[in-house]
């Protein structure tokens, strides 16, 4: 896995807005309102795409290079630059949530002695898990 990525992304102007897609990665279609926000959107777009690839197991495509892109009137090219690792290490560490069941007469107990339900929960798995 790499941990830096740079593809070509087509910026399309209109008076809607600004749409972005990156021609080697169907599907990763940003837009934004301004410039500013549509390399940010850029930008985190290629990340949860890539990374998304990551998860399922997909080879990621060699960047084509800008010049072989062909583009219109209001159109330009840009080159977006990620690094992977600490966007995969945040991707890695966000919490999710699961429903728990318990007996009432246990639910009454915890909730005397102030137990923190998702703490608990996560340092008992953490523990049975052997994990740090």
């Amino acid at each position: 896995m790499k941990d830096v990525y740079i593809f070509p992304a087509v910026f399309q102007k209109s008076p809607e807005g600004i749409s972005i897609y990156f021609p080697d990665l169907p599907g990763c279609l940003p837009c934004a309102d301004t410039f500013e926000n549509a390399f940010k959107n850029a930008r985190e777009a290629l990340q949860l795409h890539i990374f998304g690839m990551e998860e399922d197991g997909e080879e990621i495509p060699a960047p084509t290079s800008p010049e072989k892109i062909k583009i219109v009137k209001d159109e330009m090219i840009a080159l977006i630059e990620v690094e992977m690792s600490p966007f995969r290490e945040k991707m890695k560490n966000k919490s999710t949530n699961k429903v728990v069941k318990i007996p009432v007469w246990l639910d009454i107990l915890a909730r005397k002695k102030k137990i923190n339900y998702s703490g608990f929960l996560q340092e008992s798995l953490k523990n049975y898990l052997g994990v740090a």
